[in-house]
C-alpha cells in the first residue's frame, strides 16, 4: 500500500496517472502516479533496477506506456520525444549526451531548435527573419551559459570540459528549449562534493526561475536536502511519497536500501529479470536513434 503525504494545493505541471511499462511478460513500472506542481523540486529515488529511468522514458516519449497517461499542464502528451519537448518538458540523461566535437555555445544552440520558427527556405536563403532569429538564439544561449557559469568557455569544444561542467552544459542545453518542467537523470553522478554542491545551487536557481524540477538521484543526502517531496520506487512500484523526513523514516525505504525484504517485495530473480529487460529496451532505443 502506498503512503502519500498531500502537498499544498498548486497547479500541476506534470500529472502521470497509472503509468505501467511492460517488456514482454516483465513489468518494469507498475501503476505509478506522480504529480509535480509549479515551483516544486520533486525527487525520485529507489535501488538499482527500480524502474526510475524507465519511468522517465515514459514521461518523455522515449517509451510508450503500456497503460496509463502522462499530462503536461492538463494536456495528455503524445509519445514522441520532440513533441514532448515542444510541449515544455526537457530532460538530461544518466549518461552525458553532448556533441563532443561542437563548441559549448553550439551545443546550447542545438537545444534552441524547438523554439525557432523560421523554415528551411529562410535558413537556406539567409532571409532577414532567419538572421534575426539566429541572433536571438545566440543571445539566449549566452544568457544560459552565464546562468550556468560556462560563458567564459563558450568557444571551447564540449569534449574538453571537465566532467562537472559537461553536466552543467547538458542542463544549459535542456534549458534552451524553454521548458516548464526539467527532468534530471542522476545529475550528480560521478561528481566530487564541490561539484555536487554547485549542482544543488544550480537546481535551486532553476526552480527560482519558475521551472519545476523532477530529479532521479542515488545520492540520498543530496535528494533529501534538495527536494520538496520525494517518491520512492521499488521494483517498479511507488511505495511511499512525501516530505524528506517522512520518506527517510519509512521502514520500507530503509529495508529497500539495506537490501532487506519487506511484505510484498519481489524476489531477487524477478528484480534481475526486470533490470535486464530495461537494459535491453534501452539499447534498442539507442540503436533506433542512430
Amino acid at each position: 500500500m502506498t503512503t502519500t503525504t498531500t502537498a499544498p494545493t498548486s497547479t500541476a505541471v506534470l500529472d502521470a496517472s497509472g503509468v505501467t511499462m511492460r517488456f514482454g511478460g516483465l513489468t518494469a513500472v507498475r501503476g505509478v502516479d506522480l504529480t509535480v506542481n509549479t515551483g516544486e523540486i520533486v525527487g525520485l529515488i529507489g535501488p538499482n533496477g527500480a524502474g526510475k529511468t524507465t519511468f522517465f522514458n515514459c514521461l518523455t516519449g522515449l517509451y510508450v506506456p503500456t497503460e496509463g497517461k502522462v499530462a503536461y499542464k492538463g494536456t495528455v502528451l503524445p509519445p514522441k520525444p520532440h513533441l514532448v519537448t515542444q510541449a515544455g518538458i526537457a530532460r538530461t540523461f544518466q549518461n552525458i549526451r553532448l556533441f563532443a566535437n561542437m563548441t559549448v555555445l553550439e551545443n546550447v544552440l542545438v537545444g534552441r531548435h524547438t523554439r525557432t520558427k523560421e523554415g528551411l527556405w529562410s535558413a537556406l536563403l539567409r532571409l532577414p527573419g532567419f538572421k534575426k532569429a539566429e541572433q536571438e538564439s545566440r543571445e539566449r544561449a549566452m544568457e544560459l551559459l552565464e546562468f550556468t557559469g560556462l560563458a567564459a568557455k563558450a568557444d571551447h569544444l564540449a569534449r574538453n570540459l571537465p566532467y562537472g561542467e559537461q553536466r552543467k552544459l547538458e542542463i544549459a542545453r535542456a534549458l534552451a528549449s524553454e521548458p516548464g518542467l526539467l527532468l534530471l537523470d542522476e545529475p550528480t553522478a560521478g561528481m566530487n562534493p564541490q561539484e555536487t554542491r554547485a549542482a544543488e545551487e544550480l537546481i535551486f536557481a532553476i526552480r527560482d526561475k519558475g521551472i519545476a524540477v523532477l530529479v532521479i538521484e542515488h545520492d540520498i543526502r543530496f535528494i533529501m536536502n534538495l527536494c520538496d517531496r520525494v517518491a520512492v520506487l521499488v521494483q517498479g512500484e511507488k511505495i511511499v511519497e512525501g516530505p524528506a523526513e517522512v520518506v527517510q523514516a519509512d521502514e520500507r525505504v530503509i529495508a529497500a536500501y539495506l537490501g532487506e525484504p519487506f511484505e510484498g517485495a519481489p524476489g531477487k530473480e524477478e528484480a534481475a529479470e526486470v533490470e535486464a529487460a530495461e537494459a535491453e529496451a534501452h539499447s534498442t532505443t539507442e540503436g533506433d536513434d542512430k
